[in-house]
């Protein structure tokens, strides 16, 4: 299934990414159990027949949640770009699928209750299979 493997490419994309790694806790599928803030799951996806005539396709919108803490506003900028850029640089070539193309949608910040702060990212990927 194309979005199962581009749920795990990207997963393992961003967690090679050294910045990202050195200043989160975790990048994991969904939410990650008992680990502290920072974090980032990728937590949810879902997709839509993007078939050629002779070849199966997908495009799959995903939705990457941003966990910190912090009542500033700013609190987050440089993950939340940082993360952009990396999902930006996501190779075309991956095993089993290539990325036709990615594209931001949108992203939504939310300050929640005991100083948590939650940054939802959206992007749409089309897929072609190998």
């Amino acid at each position: 299934m194309l979005e199962t493997r581009l749920r795990a490419a990207l997963i393992e994309w961003l967690r090679a990414d050294p910045f990202l790694a050195s200043s989160l806790n975790a990048v994991a599928e969904e939410a990650p159990s008992r680990t502290a803030v920072p974090w980032l799951g990728l937590v949810a996806s879902a997709s839509a027949d993007w078939s050629m005539k002779d070849r199966t396709g997908r495009e799959v919108r995903t939705a990457l949640e941003l966990h910190l803490r912090g009542d500033d506003p700013l609190a987050g900028a440089a993950l939340t770009a940082a993360v952009e850029s990396r999902i930006a640089g996501l190779p075309r070539t991956q095993t089993g699928f290539e990325v036709v193309s990615t594209q931001f949608l949108r992203a939504r910040a939310e300050q929640r209750a005991a100083n948590q702060r939650a940054i939802l990212i959206e992007y749409r990927f089309r897929l072609l299979e190998a």
